[in-house]
């Protein structure tokens, strides 16, 4: 979101030998100055919201395509990235797309890190106090044992 900002800030970080790194979802267009964003990134933690495009779109309102694209061109230009997967009962924890997710990390050449990092619902009461009915209602948090499973099922 704030492309120019960062590309500044970045290349004055790197004069001072800073290492960078950012944490983002990946959905953005490869523009060229993303492309120089990039270039001046050391690492990238990467959210990849759900392997399933359709439950990707029910669970955040937008495709995982762009975020797919963009961890792709990064191991294209093999930069370092972390994949994030936050484990959501029955809806980011289906073996089959647990499978699905691990045969796309495998497809990708730089990526250093994998973390599950369990759902929890600690931001809850940020919808409440704006009068925002919560989208998660009811669904309960994933346990120890949830992400045992899935970091078996992806072999981490």
């Amino acid at each position: 979101m704030q492309v120019s900002f960062l590309i500044e800030l970045f290349t004055k970080l790197k004069e001072h030998g800073i290492h960078t790194c950012i944490d983002t979802s990946g959905s953005v267009d490869i523009t060229e100055d993303i492309k120089k964003l990039i270039d001046l990134t050391d690492l990238f933690l990467l959210d990849i919201k759900c392997i399933n495009d359709e439950k990707c779109i029910k669970l955040t309102g937008v495709s995982n395509k762009k975020e797919l694209t963009f961890a792709r061109y990064l191991s294209e230009i093999h930069k370092n990235m972390w994949i994030r997967q936050v484990l959501v009962p029955t809806i980011t924890d289906d073996e089959q797309d647990l499978l699905q997710l691990k045969d796309f990390i495998s497809s990708l050449n730089s990526v250093e890190k994998v973390e599950i990092l369990p759902y929890h619902d600690l931001g809850k009461f940020k919808w409440e106090n704006l009068g925002c009915s919560y989208p998660l209602e009811g669904l309960r948090t994933a346990s120890l044992e949830d992400v045992k499973r899935a970091k078996e099922i992806l072999n981490l």
